[in-house]
C-alpha cells in the first residue's frame, strides 16, 4: 500500500516537471536578482605538530555546587604579537561527535596584564575567538565561566549537592595551531571545603581545598577527569588500579569486601585477557546518584561511570549496571590506545570520523560482557540472559532493510542521541549490540575452523597487547583488523564482514549463538536480567509480544515499526488509559496479552494523546514472549547432564583466580 502511493506521488511528480517547461527543465527566469557565492575563508591555523612555546597555567574554582558555576581563571602564553585564536574543544573523545557546549561559555574576558583585549567569535567556527595582541605581550589571561546544566532540560547536570564531575574540556581553552598533546598546562581546582577528589592526575600539592596537578600535555588533561564529593572512598584493587566511589550520601557507601573483590578480579581478567596494562594507573570513577547526571565514558587512565545509588546496598536486586565498568576498562585498550585512524585527531577541532566504531564499541561491548562473567559481576546466567535480550532486540532493528550496519556508525553525529519516533525502523547506535553479535560469531568461526585451538581471545592479545604503561595511541583501519584475524585463523574475513556491516540484512546476525551451543528461544516466562532492566528503567518491555515498550505509568516508550501496535495504530507519546474495558496497570495489560494466547480476538487498547482519546484494536495472539538462551544438545539422545561444553560456556570461563 505504502509502496504504491509513493510511486504515484513520484509520477505526479514526474508529469508536473515535465509540464514545466521544454526539455523537461525549470530554471530561474532571467529577470530575477542571482547572487554569487562567496566561500568563507578559513583564519584559523591548522595544527602542527611541534611544542607550544610556555605552559598554560589553569585554575578552576569548582566551589559553587548550589548554582553549578564553575569560575575559570587561564594564563596562556603568547607566541608571537598579531592575530592569536583561541579553541573551545568541541570533537570530543569518546563522545564520537562534536558535543562541546560551546552554549555554557560565559562571561569570557581576555586581559593582556591590565588592558582588557577585545576578541572575535570566528563567523564560520563558532568555537573559535580571536584576539589581536599588541606588542611586547608575552601572556594573555582568559576569564570565564562554566554555567552547567542546573536541570536535566539544559544538558547533563555535573554538579550536584554532594558530588562534582570535573570535565577539563568544559572549563578551559586552547591556542590554535598546534597538536594538542604539545600543549603543556598545569592545572588547578579548587574543590567545595571537605570534599575529596579522584583522577588519574597526579597532585603535586594541596592546599586546604586547592589541589595543585602535576604539568601534563593538554591532551592528557581533557582524557583526566575528575569525580570529587562529600561522601567518597577509595579502594585499591590492584597494584595499579583504583575504584573512588562519591555517593550521595554515606549510606549508600557500604560495598562488601566480596563486592570489592569482584571488581578487582575484573581488572585481573581485563589484564590476562589483553596480555598487558596500557596505562601507569587506572582509576574507576563511580558516582552513586541520582542527582548528578548518568554517565559511562571511557578515558585512557580512567573512566566516568554513573550508576544508581543502590549499586552495592541493593546487589542482590539483579545485575543493574554492574557492566558498565567491565566495558569502560576494555576501552583502555580498544579506543584509547588501539584506536581508528580515522577518530584520532591532533585538536579537538577536527571532525572525527565514526565508521569503524562497529570495532571500537562493538567489540568492547563483547568483551565487557565476556568481563562482567569472568569477574563474577554478572552471573553466567545474567550474562546468557543478556545476550538473547540483546539478540531479540537486534532482530527487532527492522531498519536494517534499508540502512546497513555501518550507516548507523553516524549516529552519534547523525541524531546526537535524541529521541527518535521509530527507532526500531530509523536504526540507533546499533554498532554496539550489534556488533557484539558480530564478534561472537567471529570467536565462533575461529573456534571452528581452528578445531578449538583458537578463539578471539587470540585475536584480542594480538591486536591490542601494547607495551606496558603506553597511554599513547596507535591507530588501525579496516585492513589491519582483517589482517590481525587472518593471522589468527586464516578465513574470508574481508567478505564476513561486508556482509555483516556493510550490506543491509533481513534479520540479526545470530550464527554466532549457534556456533557458541545456544539457540534463541522465546517464552512467558521474563528472564531475571529483563526484570531487573525493567525495574532500573521504570518501563515494561512488551516489544517481543504486541510490539511495544511502556512506561510505568502507561506512556508508550516506543513501537516496533511493522509489529502489532503499530499496525493497529499506535505511537509512542500515547498515554494508555484502559485495556480491555479495564483501566490500564501493567497486570491488566500482561493479562490481557496472556489470555489472548491462540485466540482470534484483537486485544482493546484505549490511548490518549493530549486530550484525545482513541480505541486501538491490536490483532495479537501470541501471548507474552520474552527472549531466552537454550543450550544445543549436540547428541539429542543425551541427557541434560551429558551436553557438552559450547565455545559460549569456555568463552565466559574465568582465567585468574
Amino acid at each position: 500500500m505504502r509502496i504504491t502511493v509513493l510511486s504515484g506521488l513520484v509520477a505526479a511528480a514526474g508529469f508536473l516537471l515535465w509540464q514545466a517547461a521544454p526539455g523537461h527543465a525549470q530554471v530561474m527566469p532571467d529577470n530575477l536578482s542571482k547572487p554569487q557565492y562567496s566561500a568563507p575563508k578559513n583564519s584559523i591555523p591548522e595544527p602542527v605538530d611541534q611544542p607550544y612555546p610556555g605552559t598554560m597555567e589553569l585554575v578552576v574554582d569548582a566551589r559553587d555546587n548550589k548554582q553549578g558555576i564553575f569560575k575559570i581563571t587561564q594564563s596562556i602564553p603568547v607566541v608571537k604579537p598579531g592575530r592569536m585564536t583561541l579553541l573551545y574543544p568541541e570533537w570530543l573523545p569518546g563522545n564520537h561527535a562534536p558535543r562541546g557546549e560551546i552554549e555554557k561559555l560565559s562571561g569570557l574576558q581576555i586581559f593582556a596584564g591590565d588592558k582588557k583585549l577585545q576578541w572575535v567569535r570566528d563567523d564560520v567556527d563558532v568555537y573559535a575567538f580571536h584576539i589581536d595582541v599588541p606588542e611586547g605581550i608575552d601572556e594573555i589571561v582568559a576569564a570565564f565561566e562554566f554555567v552547567s546544566a542546573t536541570t536535566s532540560t539544559q544538558g547533563r547536570i555535573v554538579m550536584a549537592p554532594a558530588m562534582l564531575n570535573l570535565r577539563w574540556h568544559q572549563v578551559s581553552l586552547y591556542p590554535a595551531g598546534y597538536y594538542v598533546r604539545q600543549i603543556p598546562v598545569q592545572a588547578t581546582a579548587i574543590y567545595p571545603n571537605g570534599w575529596q577528589a579522584a583522577t588519574s592526575l597526579r597532585a603535586t600539592k594541596r592546599e586546604g581545598s586547592s589541589f595543585f596537578y602535576k604539568t601534563v600535555d593538554y591532551d592528557t588533561l581533557v582524557d583526566s577527569p575528575v569525580f570529587a564529593g562529600k561522601f567518597f572512598q577509595t579502594y585499591r584493587l590492584s597494584r595499579r588500579a583504583h575504584l573512588n566511589i562519591v555517593a550521595d550520601d554515606a549510606k549508600y557507601l557500604k560495598p562488601t569486601k566480596s563486592q570489592i573483590a569482584k571488581h578487582s578480579k575484573l581488572v585481573r581478567e581485563a589484564e590476562a585477557l589483553f596480555g598487558s596494562h596500557p596505562y601507569d594507573r587506572y582509576d574507576f570513577l563511580l558516582a552513586l546518584t541520582e542527582e548528578m547526571g548518568g554517565i559511562g565514558l571511557e578515558h585512557h587512565r580512567s573512566s566516568e561511570n554513573g550508576v544508581n545509588r543502590e549499586y552495592f546496598t541493593e546487589w542482590d536486586k539483579g545485575p543493574g549496571r554492574r557492566n558498565l565498568l567491565p566495558h569502560e576498562i576494555v576501552h583502555s585498550w580498544n579506543g584509547k590506545y588501539r584506536r581508528p585512524v580515522g577518530m584520532w585527531t591532533p585538536d579537538f577541532r577536527q571532525p572525527m570520523r565514526d565508521n569503524l566504531l562497529w570495532v571500537y564499541e562493538g567489540q568492547t561491548q563483547f568483551w565487557g560482557y565476556v568481563l562482567g562473567a569472568r569477574s563474577g559481576l554478572y552471573t553466567k546466567q545474567d550474562t546468557l540472559d543478556a545476550i538473547a535480550a540483546i539478540a531479540a532486540g537486534m532482530d527487532q532493528r527492522v531498519g536494517r532493510q534499508w540502512r546497513p550496519l555501518i550507516d548507523t556508525t553516524h549516529d552519534p553525529i547523525v541524531a546526537a542521541r535524541r529521541p527518535k519516533p521509530w527507532s526500531s525502523w530509523q536504526r540507533q547506535e546499533d554498532y554496539y549490540n550489534e556488533g557484539l553479535l558480530i564478534w561472537l560469531e567471529a570467536d565462533g568461526i575461529i573456534r571452528r575452523e581452528s578445531g578449538g585451538k583458537k578463539s578471539l581471545e587470540n585475536f584480542a592479545r594480538r591486536f591490542f597487547k601494547g607495551k606496558n604503561g603506553d597511554y599513547g595511541v596507535i591507530t588501525y583501519d579496516r585492513a589491519a583488523v582483517i589482517s590481525a584475524l587472518n593471522a589468527v585463523q586464516p578465513y574470508d574475513w574481508v567478505n564476513f564482514i561486508a556482509e555483516r556491516v556493510d550490506q543491509t540484512s533481513q534479520e540479526a546476525p545470530k550464527n554466532g549463538l549457534a556456533l557458541g551451543g545456544y539457540k534463541l528461544v522465546y517464552n512467558a516466562t521474563r528472564s531475571e536480567f529483563i526484570s531487573a532492566n525493567d525495574k532500573r528503567r521504570q518501563h515494561m518491555d512488551l516489544s517481543h509480544s504486541i510490539g511495544m515498550v511502556m512506561s510505568d505509568k502507561g506512556i508508550v516508550k516506543s513501537v516496533v515499526w511493522g509489529g502489532p501496535a503499530f499496525q493497529a495504530g499506535l505511537k509512542s507519546g500515547l498515554t494508555v488509559t484502559a485495556v480491555n474495558g479495564k483501566a490500564y496497570t501493567p497486570d491488566t495489560m500482561t493479562q490481557a496479552i496472556e489470555e489472548n494466547r491462540g485466540k482470534t480476538k484483537k486485544i482493546e487498547i484505549f490511548a490518549k494523546n493530549d486530550d484525545q482519546y482513541s480505541n486501538f484494536m491490536v490483532d495479537y495472539s501470541g501471548g507474552l514472549r520474552y527472549p531466552h538462551l537454550e543450550k544445543i544438545i549436540a547428541d539429542e539422545t543425551a541427557g541434560e547432564d551429558d551436553q557438552t561444553e559450547g565455545g559460549i560456556d569456555r568463552l565466559l570461563k574465568p582465567k585468574t583466580k
